[in-house]
């Protein structure tokens, strides 16, 4: 079976690379490696991510699936009065995301761990949960993190979702409106759709 970046611990070659880039109008620099998702640059699907969800200072954040960290990264820096997580199975991800971190001056305001889902987070409410969902290892275990995702947020707490429709965005929009009960097109660019649900307090889970 080909190795793949939800592996938790990658077998390929380690070869890292890095590379600066702004998003929401601050420069960051990244370290990423090999059997790490978009080692090159930010994937469009996140960088689209990013430039479009709405953060507020105070904001309890779950990167979920953070790979090097840079959906993460870009959170902690705009949450300064809050707090951001980054989670996920790959050790190699996560070292990748820690280095970051501290490299961009970042440490103070966020924390990564390893783990698989919210495993690693259990007991703390978010009130923004950002997903750019492992497509290629199955609908049933991004569907689990959907899952997964709703429990961990507080009530009026939202999760945020880029996908492709090629990638199943408009089953991904039933998916979300059957846990939450609602499910907003936030915006729609090159074939890739960010979705977002609110965990509504009055919202039974289906």
């Amino acid at each position: 079976m080909t190795e793949h970046y939800f592996s938790g611990r990658p077998q390929a070659t380690s070869d890292p690379a890095e590379f600066s880039v702004v998003l929401r109008g601050r420069e960051f620099r990244f370290r990423t490696d090999a059997s790490v998702f978009s080692r090159e640059r930010v994937d469009f699907g996140s960088r689209l991510l990013i430039e479009t969800v709405s953060l507020q200072s105070d904001d309890l954040v779950l990167d979920l699936g953070c790979g090097y960290g840079p959906i993460g990264l870009v959170a902690a820096a705009f949450v300064p009065r809050g707090r951001t997580y980054l989670v996920d199975v790959n050790e190699r991800a996560v070292g990748l995301a820690q280095y970051n971190l501290e490299h961009n001056g970042l440490e103070g305001r966020g924390e990564v761990r390893m783990g698989d889902g919210t495993a690693p987070v259990q007991g703390i409410a978010f009130t923004k949960v950002l997903m750019n969902p492992p497509v290629r290892a199955g609908k049933a275990l991004v569907y689990r993190l959907v899952d997964e995702a709703y429990a961990a947020l507080a009530p009026e707490g939202s999760l945020w979702v880029v996908i492709q429709n090629k990638q199943g965005a408009p089953s991904m929009a039933e998916k979300l409106k059957a846990t939450f009960g609602n499910c907003q097109d936030v915006e729609r660019k090159a074939g890739y759709r960010i979705l977002c649900a609110i965990r509504h307090e009055s919202g039974l889970h289906q």
